[in-house]
């Protein structure tokens, strides 16, 4: 009886076993859509582009780089049409430049010359003053900037960028196509090519595209996750196919060889695999894109300053014979990008990788026959293991199994380094899957609800909060819902040049023993920690757990943070590191918290008009001279503490004014003893009063008297200052004594 039921034990968990690779088969055929499978194959594409990158830097390809130092000096963007008019003269005319390419559109008319004014003048008030129209005449030429660019890419190999629109609809179309690269007819034979569709365009004025001497479109085509790995080298617009702005760049420095849609049969059918370029073979996959080749990190190719190249401080043979890519890696400009080395990532930088790929002839190919490929591969290991594996001992199994692992990467490697991308995810997972399968089976794990919690929530809040909440299931939840909460944002003064005076390693164990200080701090105080961001800490108190004593917790933790802070620079001053400052702000208010993100990476997280404001009040912390900002609403709840009103302000992105405050503590961040406070918000608040009551004299006296008895502060200099204003010219009427902020820091 005995070999029977073994036999029947076996083909249990055969037949369990087949189930993986089979359906991982369906999914690979399309039969069913797996977000997993798609993110771990990312997962294994990027790390093998990251284990094989070349490195170092090349020299061929030089990025003139609209950086922030270069808008500080030329001025904000867009500069005008004549200084990029100087700029390409410089790069042609003294530095030798072999090819410009813009990563910018030149959409509208250039008028910060004032010609459109003058021009209207000359048409309306003063068209019959003969004099003044022939003194315009002379002019025009000189302040017609948008024709001074276009007569500077006259006769030299110039190249802009464009953009299309795939918004479902018809779209409103602006500037000039070039020519398109190819005749779309090319694709008529193959249906099952789906090539990127556009429906309207954003491109260059006329005049300074028919001067340029080609232009591609820089439409990013990040995958679902958000990263660019591939770039569309042709995009179909009617009845063309239009280059990217990377191809059009290595077709003008290869000479312009002609361009050619590499047809092949396969199965019956025809499949573009490649475009030709001239003899260089450029694969592609069924979308008409192209893997892009990412020497590393940013800073594979060599960056020079804007400014630095108008005023010719840069060697000339930094740029002599180069292809010269002109974009942005200012973060205000928003070209930047996700890509798997590195999460933010310069646009134009993903260009100059392209071309330098082309221009080597490294592309890797996705073959047409990638999904037949990975089918057979689950077809003969899949089924082979879950066939065998249940015969052979755990050991024996395990062997197997991670020789096969092995076996599987080291032969994809191989594949990778000659050129070919062929999926590892899949067949990897059909391993691992049946193998655990094969080790755990008939063995369930209950997981039990505080080891749950602790996976949902453990990241976000003390161990004790997860024991609470493991006897009070009912009272949290991870779906979105509108609270009454108060959030607080932390950030430290100056990090910038801290960071640039300390090296990497001791700038990451300064932020570690820092960061684990304030958590542990707010983690006593019952706080969710919601992000680190950088240098700043963002926290929320109400949640998972309702607390009603939301407000009074996190003003105890800002204030236990300022003191713990004492504590952390008497600790960094032995080390020899640098003291820290920081700036909180708190607000309380509603605010939406649950769950948030996307499919494939989620975060329990606050949003609402309430989190921005607790964001702001902590920008403020500076212009105050205050280690904790707190909103009127803070104040009104956590009413165990004695306060100072700062001020009355209109803050970025809110209409209404809200008032702002401040804890009244001493040197060491320790609240001051009631009697005192109580004097110190008496006295002040009559100085507040007399100034917004507009009693200028008693105001001065007031905050004199204040710096006198309670020593001096920040605010009481503001306020002067303000008064003294006030005094030499007296505010409109309606005056409500609101100061406005128009950005993040600093007032209008």
């Amino acid at each position: 009886m005995r070999l029977p039921k073994l036999l029947s034990h076996h083909t249990l968990r055969r037949l369990l076993g087949m189930l993986v690779p089979i359906l991982l088969m369906v999914q690979v055929a399309g039969g069913m859509d797996s977000q997993v499978l798609r993110s771990l194959e990312r997962f294994a594409y990027d790390a093998r582009l990251k284990l094989t990158m070349p490195g170092g830097v090349d020299e061929r390809i030089v990025i003139v780089d609209i950086d922030e130092a270069s808008l500080q000096q030329e001025g904000h963007w867009p500069w005008s049409r004549d200084k990029l008019a100087l700029l390409l003269d410089q790069l042609f005319e003294r530095y030798d430049a072999d090819v410009v390419a813009f990563d910018v559109v030149f959409a509208e008319a250039d008028q910060s010359s004032g010609l459109p004014v003058l021009q209207r003048l000359q048409s309306q008030q003063l068209h019959d003053q003969a004099g003044y129209k022939a003194a315009l005449a002379a002019l025009e030429p000189e302040l017609n900037y948008d024709q001074r660019f276009a007569n500077s890419m006259q006769g030299r190999r110039v190249v802009l960028g464009y953009y299309f629109r795939h918004d479902g609809e018809a779209s409103h179309n602006i500037g000039l196509l070039p020519p398109a690269a190819l005749d779309a007819s090319v694709l008529q034979a193959m249906p099952h090519m789906a090539v990127m569709a556009a429906n309207g365009y954003g491109a260059n004025l006329p005049q300074l595209q028919q001067q340029a001497a080609a232009a591609g479109h820089f439409n990013p085509e990040p995958d679902d996750d958000g990263i660019t790995r591939r770039v569309p080298l042709l995009v179909q617009h009617g009845d063309g196919l239009y280059e990217s702005l990377a191809l059009a760049v290595t077709r003008l420095a290869l000479g312009e060889p002609h361009l050619t849609a590499g047809i092949e049969q396969s199965a019956g059918y025809n499949s573009l695999e490649w475009i030709g370029l001239g003899q260089r073979r450029l694969p592609v996959d069924a979308n008409i894109t192209a893997l892009i080749p990412y020497r590393g990190p940013q800073g594979s190719f060599h960056y020079i300053a804007a400014s630095d190249v108008l005023h010719a401080r840069t060697p000339i043979s930094a740029l002599k014979n180069k292809i010269v890519l002109v974009g942005t890696s200012a973060p205000g400009l928003m070209d930047l990008r996700a890509t798997p080395v590195q999460s933010v990532y310069p646009g134009v930088e993903v260009h100059a990788n392209m071309i330098a790929g082309m221009l080597d002839g490294n592309l890797r190919h996705a073959p047409d026959y990638r999904t037949g490929a990975e089918i057979l591969l689950l077809v003969i290991l899949g089924l082979s293991l879950a066939y065998y594996l249940p015969a052979l001992s755990p050991l024996a199994g395990t062997v197997l199994s991670l020789v096969v692992l092995l076996g599987l990467v080291l032969g994809n490697l191989v594949l990778w380094r000659a050129g070919l991308d062929l999926p590892l995810a899949s067949p990897l997972l059909a391993v691992g899957l049946i193998y655990v399968l094969n080790v755990s089976y008939g063995y369930f794990i209950e997981s039990r609800s505080k080891r749950h919690l602790t996976q949902l929530f453990g990241q976000y809040v003390p161990p004790a909060l997860v024991s609470e909440m493991a006897a009070q299931p009912v009272n949290f939840g991870l779906e979105g819902e509108n609270r009454q909460m108060t959030v607080l944002f932390c950030d430290i003064r100056g990090f910038t040049s801290i960071s640039e005076a300390l090296p990497p390693q001791e700038l990451a164990k300064l932020m570690n023993e820092y960061l684990s200080a304030m958590t542990e701090v707010i983690h006593q105080h019952r706080g969710t920690i919601d992000k680190y961001m950088g240098d700043a800490i963002m926290a929320f108190w109400g949640a998972p757990l309702h607390d009603e004593q939301h407000a009074n917790h996190a003003v105890a933790a800002a204030i236990g943070m300022l003191q713990a802070l004492q504590e952390v620079n008497t600790a960094f001053y032995q080390k020899g590191w640098p003291r820290l400052e920081i700036g909180i702000g708190l607000n309380s208010g509603e605010m939406t918290v649950g769950n948030m993100g996307s499919a494939f990476r989620m975060a329990y997280t606050v949003l609402g008009d309430a989190v921005n404001l607790g964001a702001r009040l902590e920008s403020l912390s500076p212009y105050y001279a205050e280690p904790l900002i707190l909103s009127e609403a803070v104040c009104l709840t956590a009413t165990q503490y004695h306060y100072r009103e700062l001020d009355l302000v209109r803050v970025k992105g809110k209409d209404a004014a809200v008032r702002i405050f401040a804890p009244i503590l001493d040197s060491a961040a320790q609240i001051v003893t009631s009697s005192e406070a109580e004097q110190q918000s008496l006295h002040y608040a009559q100085a507040l009063l007399h100034y917004r009551e507009q009693h200028w004299q008693e105001a001065r006296t007031a905050f004199l008297d204040l710096q006198s008895r309670f020593g001096e502060r920040r605010i009481h200099h503001i306020y002067l200052a303000r008064i003294t204003e006030c005094m030499s010219q007296p505010p409109a009427s309606g005056w409500q004594g609101i100061h406005r902020f128009d950005s993040k820091q600093g007032p209008a």
